[in-house]
């Protein structure tokens, strides 16, 4: 059975219907997949509302990279890159937001500015106050599993059973969620394909991303232009990796593994996902109608 529906601003997600899109907005000057190309609050600005047109559900707004060796910034630093950013995508688009930050503080003012989700790549681990924020403003949120932090992470990453650990840290994740006061419908979890992860530990864990299920919740995944499908690719650089990240997006959204996909490609994810999707949906013998 798919999870209950979650509405996020003027949108309704229906899961199960289709694999959603999340189109990423990076607003750092050092993010692995970009090089900082959209830093300034216009190229930011005029980035997500591309994405937007070209049919993202949903946008991730970032003021901190996240990438394998990268050091924490200032909370102070993370609103000013942030925030003026939330405020000029809101005034211009109806596409719920989301802010991925790990900072209660940088919670508190995202959505007060007129987000709609809080993307915690620690899944409520490192700031005790940010599930208290997410409930107090009735937002929803997305944990996600990392083993280290982003500085440590690919260090030496160790596992008894990679899907085994991974569950046990979101099943926690999502108890210290509803113990802040957030409804069980507006929890989103994520695997963290990446993040404290072999080569692999992604490809064993993409494989088995349908037994994630048994948590009953919603499943985002990122996969876009990560390293190991540079690795696949003979390897590309990211900003040669659309083609494997298609496969990636593909792949998962066929095995039935994700309600929401994280990409930086919006057009070409969409096209990809629509194909994998009406091949799934196949399976129970339903009629598809192509959008």
């Amino acid at each position: 059975m798919a999870p209950a529906a979650l509405t996020l601003g003027a949108r309704r997600f229906e899961w199960g219907s289709r694999t959603y899109v999340m189109g990423v907005v990076n607003v750092t000057p050092d993010s692995f997949s970009d090089g900082g190309r959209h830093a300034g609050t216009d190229a930011a600005i005029a980035h997500g509302l591309a994405l937007a047109e070209s049919g993202a559900d949903l946008l991730d707004v970032g003021g901190e990279s996240t990438r394998p060796g990268s050091l924490p910034v200032s909370a102070d630093e993370e609103l000013a890159r942030v925030i003026p950013v939330i405020e000029g995508l809101r005034a211009r688009t109806d596409v719920p937001l989301s802010v991925d930050t790990t900072k209660a503080a940088v919670a508190r003012e995202a959505l007060k500015a007129g987000a709609h989700l809080i993307n915690d790549i620690t899944g409520f681990s490192s700031d005790a106050g940010l599930s208290r924020v997410v409930a107090e403003a009735g937002a929803a949120c997305c944990l996600m599993h990392i083993q280290g932090t982003p500085a440590t992470m690919q260090q030496a990453p160790r596992y008894d059973d990679v899907v085994e650990d991974v569950l046990a840290f979101l099943e926690a994740a999502i108890l210290r969620a509803e113990s802040a006061g957030i409804p069980r419908g507006r929890i989103l979890l994520d695997p963290g394909i990446g993040f404290g992860k072999t080569f692999e530990h992604n490809l064993f864990l993409l494989r088995r991303l349908p037994e994630l299920r048994v948590l009953g919740l919603p499943l985002l995944v990122g996969t876009s232009r990560k390293g190991f499908l540079g690795r696949l690719a003979g390897g590309k650089p990211a900003s040669e990796r659309l083609a494997a990240t298609l496969g990636s997006v593909a792949s998962m959204a066929a095995l039935g593994g994700a309600d929401v996909a994280r990409v930086h490609d919006v057009t070409e994810a969409r096209d990809a996902l629509a194909v994998a999707d009406a091949i799934r949906r196949c399976e129970d013998g339903g009629t598809f109608y192509a959008r």
